[in-house]
Parts: C-alpha cells; sequence; structure tokens
C-alpha cells in the first residue's frame, strides 16, 4: 500500500508529492481536443453540471482507466458522463451520434470525398 493511501489519501491525490518537471512551452493541440475543451466551457456555463462533477467522474473512474487514458480523452469520458446524467443525451442518441461520425470515415476530408 502506497504512503498515500496510508494517509487517508486517494489514489488520484497527488498534492504535495514530487513530480516530473512541467513543461510550461505552448503546444498545439489536436482539433479533438480543442472541441472537447469547447464543450466542457459550453456544458458549465449553461449549468448542466460543474467541475466538482467534472472531478467526480474523473476520481470515480478508477486508477487503471485513468492513468491509460490522455488527458483530454479522461475529460471528454467526464463531460459525457455528466451530460447523461443531466439528462441533456440519452446514451441511444449518444450511440446514434458516433454510429453517424464513425460513417464520415476517418477524417473529415475523407468523409467529404477530398481529393476525387
Amino acid at each position: 500500500m502506497s504512503n498515500a493511501r496510508e494517509a487517508g489519501r486517494r489514489w488520484h491525490d497527488m498534492g504535495g508529492k514530487d513530480a516530473e518537471a512541467i513543461a510550461h512551452g505552448e503546444h498545439d493541440f489536436a482539433l479533438w481536443e480543442k472541441r472537447v475543451d469547447a464543450l466542457l466551457r459550453i456544458a458549465t456555463a449553461r449549468g448542466f453540471f460543474t467541475v466538482d462533477g467534472l472531478r467526480r467522474v474523473l476520481e470515480d473512474m478508477g486508477e487503471d482507466t485513468f492513468e491509460t487514458m490522455t488527458y483530454y480523452e479522461r475529460w471528454i469520458a467526464s463531460v459525457t458522463e455528466n451530460l447523461i446524467e443531466a439528462g441533456v443525451i440519452s446514451v441511444d442518441e449518444l450511440n446514434a451520434r458516433m454510429t453517424e461520425v464513425e460513417a464520415r470515415g476517418p477524417t473529415y476530408g475523407d468523409a467529404q470525398g477530398a481529393g476525387e
């Protein structure tokens, strides 16, 4: 058992622990990451959930899942769960939308027939 757990901390509580250096330089985000950020901002601005709701889902996803997902993969998982819980979208509606997106192909260019 880790020292953090012995001190009554959950696995995600890293406050005060040694960590790697943080890269403060600018970097570009992928389009989907920008969209996740935008969706989060819109959903919270409309009152569908709070930062506490976002954090609750992140903390409840479990250490293995949390550690194998990227930052924005964790965010979209949490946003999605919160929107479902708020009744904004149902699982069936989400599945239908995902099927539509998948049918577009791996890129928007492919879906629009670019390069033909």
